[in-house]
């Protein structure tokens, strides 16, 4: 007998029949003589739904009473869920996120797992009981109720498993497995068997949205066995875990893309120490994340720089560079949208010469110019124009061997990745 932690998203419990399916697969495993937890997601588009509903009220809705809105997708999910299990003969009881023993920090929207209680989830198991438990979603050491953010029903899986125990966790979605790049783009994708944690955490940082980054670090700090696995069929998944073997000839594991990018770039800044400690301090202290940047060459005494933020964090960028113009004059800021972000990923690319210079022969060859690279020991990423990103993708994922299993890539001692 072995303890699972199933987590199935919106669109696997979008409607009454997939809730039927998710019930039967449960109680399925049951039978099969295994202990099971199940997360789920709000269904279909609830959450989206009560988002407009709520900005049809406020254009900008306080942050307490989102959590407390949004929270209520999930409690209908379980319940509905818990239903149609019991309906099929099986004992099932469900758990908001408090119930199920998550405290967490007291920031609205997007708050992080403090401390997790589980003794309510461990006797309802110890008692036959199916747990059906909502993501997303906690409660602060002064009755908050809060959510983790976008795909925090991952997170909730993954740190639940971690705290029963479980021996797997699997992400159950509209996908079956984690492939070399995104399917819509690359018919002749190819499921990946399995992958490291650092791999798919940097996947999941660089736009890959079958799992949450978060729930990847959480798996991987806990060393959780994850599996995704489609919630439509029974198909072998793909497995995320500490180390894997490396196929032959394969340096590049997976290509991602993000969309959500926009370029700020300061001009005529001095050239002195502690501009770049105050520009980038004050974009913390307001909570805006930057990822990748470039400083130009120094010319009479002054520099440019470039970085890149979220494109909804992009007027909030640049009105906090405003305020900071009387502390730390320069001469103008620019902003770019329609621009994507295109990362190679491969644990083999550390002790592979030539892997970056490959990618950008390829993105040249398709006529592209890189505005901006960042790279690390795993995975290098390049700014584009957003126009051709689907010829770019295309090119990277036959330039690196994924089409077919043939060896593609030739390493060169031109530059060292």
């Amino acid at each position: 007998m072995a303890l699972y932690v199933m987590k199935f998203g919106g669109s696997s419990v979008g409607d009454i029949q997939r809730m039927q399916r998710v019930a039967r697969r449960v109680v399925e495993k049951q039978k099969e003589g295994h202990q099971c937890v199940v997360v789920v997601s709000a269904m279909g588009d609830t959450t989206d739904d009560l988002i407009d509903q709520a900005k049809l009220l406020s254009a900008e809705p306080p942050a307490r009473e989102m959590d407390m809105l949004m929270t209520t997708g999930e409690q209908i999910s379980i319940a509905l869920l818990s239903i149609a299990i019991q309906a099929l003969g099986s004992k099932a009881t469900s758990y908001t996120g408090w119930q199920a023993g998550f405290r967490t920090e007291s920031v609205h929207g997007n708050a992080r797992i403090t401390d997790i209680q589980p003794q309510r989830v461990l006797a309802s198991l110890e008692e036959g009981h199916i747990v059906v438990v909502a993501g997303f979603q906690g409660m602060t050491e002064n009755n908050e109720i809060t959510t983790f953010g976008r795909g925090g029903s991952d997170t909730t899986a993954v740190a639940l498993a971690a705290a029963i125990k479980a021996d797997v966790c699997e992400i159950y979605t509209d996908v079956d497995g984690i492939y070399s790049t995104d399917p819509r783009i690359v018919p002749c994708a190819r499921k990946l068997n399995e992958i490291s944690y650092d791999e798919m955490l940097e996947l999941a940082n660089l736009g890959a949205a079958v799992l949450h980054p978060r729930a990847v670090e959480y798996a991987k700090h806990h060393q959780v066995k994850l599996v995704v696995r489609s919630s439509f069929n029974h198909n072998e998944g793909t497995v995320v875990k500490e180390e894997v073997k490396m196929e032959q000839g394969v340096v590049v594991s997976g290509i991602a893309y993000d969309k959500n990018v926009a370029r700020i770039t300061i001009m005529g800044v001095s050239h002195v120490p502690g501009v770049l400690a105050k520009v980038f301090g004050s974009l913390a202290e307001a909570q805006i994340n930057v990822d990748i940047i470039v400083q130009s060459g120094v010319e009479n005494g002054e520099a440019d720089f470039s970085f890149t933020v979220t494109l909804n964090d992009r007027q909030k960028a640049l009105d906090v560079i405003e305020g900071i113009r009387s502390e730390l004059p320069y001469r103008e800021v620019t902003s770019e949208e329609n621009l994507v972000k295109v990362s190679i990923v491969g644990a083999g690319m550390v002790s592979h010469p030539g892997v970056a210079a490959q990618m950008f022969g390829v993105i040249s060859k398709q006529g592209v110019n890189i505005k901006m690279v960042s790279t690390s020991e795993i995975k290098t990423s390049c700014v584009i124009e957003s126009e051709k990103l689907n010829e770019v993708v295309k090119a990277l994922h036959t330039a690196y061997g994924l089409d077919t299993a043939e060896k593609a890539f030739v390493g060169g001692p031109q530059v060292r990745r």
